[in-house]
């Protein structure tokens, strides 16, 4: 979101989009209801939402480790019977069924919950953590698996967490040609300046600035190549063969 919160782009950009904050879930939910035009949205929620297109090469993505997405436990793997989700994210919710049904062979519950670990544990044996909460876990007390490195080992493709979509029925071709370039363009700024976003950052959040800066440079990708597209049909595919997804959606790109 570079260009769109700072010089020089910001007042160009403010004549054509007006710009909200909230949770991906929630960008999905705007989507769907109308009242949004683009979003960025967790990719779980794509199937149930029709007439979308991809802005193609921009994501959130990992080859790997991503550290933000973590299932934490008291128990080992295999005796894990429940789990609480973190509410805030369908797509890692979608990934821990996913990973667990198909490739664990195991059958825990799960209840979606508030991402407070304590609260969680009252009730579970382990828990879904995204974003601040997982990287400030303390993986010394507790057993942790990064689910895109589990992803990735297990089927050696990336993973694809979310991605900018458009509504079909609210822009010519033409215009989703120009909010394509908008975004690709604020992300290519959003990366040139990462030193600057380290410092932002570690005002806001507990964590150290060296964390901060590996994790947006290293742990996070932010392009859709081939390979990401591939692991995320992968993803859609092994979703709706367990049930977890509504179906295995047709990728449409801008």
């Amino acid at each position: 979101m570079w260009d769109f919160e700072n010089s020089p782009q910001r007042d160009e950009l403010k004549k054509e989009f007006a710009v909200s904050y909230t949770l991906p879930s929630d960008c999905a939910n705007a989507l769907r209801d109308g009242l949004a035009d683009i979003g960025i949205i967790p990719i779980a929620a794509y199937p149930s939402i029709p007439s979308l297109v991809i802005v193609p090469d921009v994501a959130i993505a990992a080859n790997g480790a991503v550290r933000s997405i973590l299932l934490v436990s008291k128990k080992p793997l295999d005796e894990i019977e429940s789990v609480a989700l973190d509410n805030s994210s369908r797509t890692s919710a979608a990934l821990a069924r996913i990973l667990f049904d198909r490739f664990y062979k195991l059958q825990p519950s799960f209840e979606e919950a508030s991402p407070h670990l304590e609260q969680m544990f009252a009730k579970h044996d382990s828990a879904l953590l995204i974003g601040d909460c997982a990287l400030r876990i303390d993986r010394e007390r507790y057993r942790t698996w990064d689910l895109a490195d589990e992803w990735k080992r297990l089927t050696g493709k990336p993973f694809v967490f979310a991605f900018w979509a458009i509504r079909g029925d609210r822009a010519t071709s033409h215009n989703f040609q120009h909010v394509a370039q908008v975004f690709q363009r604020s992300r290519d700024a959003g990366l040139r300046h990462v030193p600057e976003l380290v410092q932002s950052w570690s005002k806001k959040i507990d964590l150290q600035p060296e964390s901060i800066r590996e994790y947006l440079k290293e742990n996070i990708h932010y392009h859709l190549e081939p390979e990401f597209i591939e692991g995320m049909k992968l993803f859609f595919a092994y979703g709706a063969e367990s049930g977890i997804l509504p179906q295995n959606p047709e990728l449409h790109f801008v």
